[in-house]
């Protein structure tokens, strides 16, 4: 299982090119990937979204490159010599202007951007591709441990508050047969405040108690919800992503509970299942993490 959320980070280098390449993921439902990278880099688009989407399924990846030259030699600077004449001219036409000679340094040519270049500007995009890959994979690589690891951890804090839900399940499960009798007991307490005495044997009251007993059962949710909590485990270790399985099992689970409350009509039920819903908050919260 792995969580959605992550950070991976790599680099790699040619002879002409070296790339960096960051990758952050965050929770979305659906997966998204963006990739910010040179323009001259716009073509190897389809075959970054591929490597990423074969590691991520779910989430926003933002995937940040940057590719430059290594190193440069005094043979790959280069100089416009038409842009430096013409700006040495402009000096001149400044001096006639002004009445006084207006010497330009050579700060200022070095200054004045286009003069001169370092290599050529232009990146070759299968050149560069052979840096970004390498620089990619690691990077890749590094985002799919984090994501597990963070997943490993989700996982341990699923099963220990999967484990307190059991537990708020078989409370109810053991309180549940008791309340019949005690609706009994309720309505003859009343009958008696009320001055009309019945026998304990009477058909009405029999009847009654049946069908109190039967509105409250809640066998079959608590069948349902051990269902549930034996499916919840069954994903947390399958090998695909679990996390759209796991958002739905916590619908079902609020769902049985709910109903439990419903039906059981007991106030000792009713804060079990309180504190059960409060505990299914806060795995509901954290599935929202998980691919």
């Amino acid at each position: 299982m792995h969580s959605m959320t992550g950070f991976g980070r790599g680099s790699a280098a040619t002879d002409l090119w070296q790339a960096g390449v960051e990758i952050s993921a965050v929770n979305r439902k659906q997966a998204e990937v963006v990739v910010q990278a040179p323009r001259e880099l716009n073509e190897l688009d389809a075959r970054i979204r591929k490597a990423v989407l074969a590691v991520v399924s779910r989430g926003r990846i933002q995937v940040s490159i940057n590719v430059e030259r290594p190193l440069f030699s005094a043979e790959e600077f280069s100089i416009n010599t038409a842009l430096a004449l013409a700006f040495s001219k402009t000096f001149g036409v400044l001096s006639e202007t002004v009445g006084y000679p207006v010497i330009p340094a050579a700060s200022d040519f070095l200054r004045q951007p286009g003069i001169i270049a370092a290599g050529d500007s232009e990146i070759d995009a299968e050149a560069a591709w052979l840096a970004v890959e390498p620089a990619l994979t690691a990077a890749l690589e590094q985002l799919a441990a984090m994501r597990e690891s963070e997943g490993s951890h989700l996982k341990a804090d699923f099963l220990a508050r999967l484990e307190t839900l059991v537990s708020f399940a078989r409370k109810i499960a053991a309180e549940a047969p008791g309340r019949p009798v005690r609706q009994r007991e309720l309505l003859n307490k009343r009958l008696r405040d009320a001055g009309l005495e019945l026998d304990p044997a009477d058909e009405r009251v029999v009847k009654e108690i049946a069908l109190f007993a039967d509105r409250c059962d809640v066998s079959e949710e608590i069948t349902r919800l051990d269902s549930h909590f034996a499916k919840f485990r069954e994903y947390l270790d399958a090998a695909e992503p679990p996390g759209r399985a796991l958002d739905f099992l916590c619908q079902e689970l609020f769902r049985e509970f709910n109903t439990i409350g419903s039906k059981a009509n007991d106030a000792s039920i009713a804060q079990t299942i309180v504190e059960a819903k409060t505990e299914l908050e806060k795995i509901r919260e954290q599935v929202q993490n998980v691919e």
